[in-house]
């Protein structure tokens, strides 16, 4: 086990992806894989930190084991579908559509950070009831200032503090690898400029499907193959990338030949370095891609009951993330103090926690993270205003 839950990078959170009114239309398709991506990250937390997963191990090691080891490869799931919303609501047709790249990196930061710092606060909270009822190395520590301010700024992982919530360091990659791509789309936007505005917009789409596919390359075949570049947004900008091709390929004519390119330049990475959670990421990416082409992206055939949980759980996935760590460790922590150690009732217990961390996780989307716009929009007024004096 770790000393702090912050250095765990194969962890994941549900990307909040929506920055243009186009993507308020659920998509039930993306929902289902969130909800399934969110729960397996809970799981994996459940049997990464413990102690009561040290005790349940007796009951079923394999199925432990499993969510120990491999749940945390959903990381890929969120990455890929991070970057498929980010080409909808950022370049639908492959060039920006904004002429103030500012803004909208502003009104990510805020999206991302009201409810994350929200969530910080609760888990300082949590972790101090748990000092008290046991000693165990997946409390995190009582917060420094320097410490706070630098999950504030996004900036804990690049200045190597430890986090202050399991899993945190995956907003800051979520922001770098959005501002990546901002900054891909607004390079080529200049790059094709002083021409008719056909030729332009022809151009800047080449060109900024160029600058994605040599990023992406170089992330596939050098970045993401050293993981000291981890807490980079550049080591993941290969499956960040690959959610982006996909969503433009499969919008164009012979799409699926397209898809199949985009494949080939996956497996020959897989050829030089297999790795499984890039062998993920690209059957995720064919999944999207597949089911845009055929209309199942809006069209999931998942109805009823089962239809509407999905999308309910795809909807509070974000907010189930950000909730369900400091949710486990107080699980965990009244069972320690209670001195329960029968793997059946631990097993129980992390039951218990499951259910909690997702009751937790709608209740914190209802009053907090719903509510974001509105916050939102008043915050990122003074960023418009100097976006808008910049670009006279």
């Amino acid at each position: 086990m770790p000393a702090t839950p912050s250095r765990t990078k194969a962890e994941a959170v549900p990307s909040a992806e929506r920055p243009a009114k186009q993507t308020e239309q659920r998509l039930p398709f993306i929902d289902a894989l969130k909800a399934i991506g969110s729960q397996l990250i809970v799981l994996h937390h459940l049997a990464f930190y413990g102690p009561m997963s040290d005790y349940a191990h007796e009951l079923a090691p394999t199925l432990i084991d499993w969510l120990y080891d491999y749940a945390r490869i959903a990381v890929q799931m969120f990455l890929v579908v991070g970057g498929f919303l980010a080409a909808r609501s950022l370049a639908p047709e492959g060039r920006l559509r904004t002429s103030t790249p500012l803004t909208l990196i502003s009104r990510r930061y805020l999206k991302l950070v009201i409810p994350y710092l929200a969530a910080i606060g609760i888990a300082i909270v949590c972790a101090a009831i748990a000092r008290t009822l046991m000693d165990h190395d997946s409390i995190p520590d009582a917060p420094r200032p320097l410490q706070f301010a630098a999950h504030a700024l996004l900036l804990h992982g690049i200045l190597d503090i430890d986090s202050l919530s399991a899993g945190v360091w995956y907003v800051a990659i979520d922001f770098q690898l959005f501002a990546l791509l901002l900054g891909l789309l607004w390079l080529a936007q200049h790059l094709a400029g002083g021409r008719q505005q056909a030729q332009e917009n022809s151009r800047s789409m080449l060109i900024g499907a160029l600058l994605v596919v040599a990023l992406a390359s170089a992330s596939l075949y050098f970045f993401n193959r050293d993981a000291g570049w981890d807490d980079w947004g550049l080591y993941f900008f290969g499956a960040y990338g690959l959610g982006v091709l996909t969503y433009w390929a499969s919008g164009r004519p012979r799409a699926l030949r397209w898809l199949a390119a985009l494949a080939v330049l996956v497996v020959l990475a897989l050829a030089v370095d297999f790795r499984s959670r890039i062998a993920v990421a690209l059957a995720v990416a064919l999944a999207l891609g597949l089911a845009r082409h055929t209309g199942g992206l809006e069209n999931w055939p998942l109805r009823g009951l089962g239809g509407a949980l999905a999308a309910y759980f795809g909807k509070i996935s974000y907010s189930v993330f950000l909730l369900n760590f400091p949710v486990a460790l107080l699980v965990n922590s009244l069972f320690s103090h209670m001195g329960v150690e029968d793997p059946a009732l631990n097993a129980c217990g992390m039951f218990l926690a499951w259910i909690a961390c997702n009751i937790a996780g709608a209740v914190f989307f209802h009053l907090v993270e719903n509510r974001t716009r509105e916050w939102q929009d008043r915050l990122a007024q003074p960023f418009t205003a100097a976006a808008r004096l910049l670009g006279r």
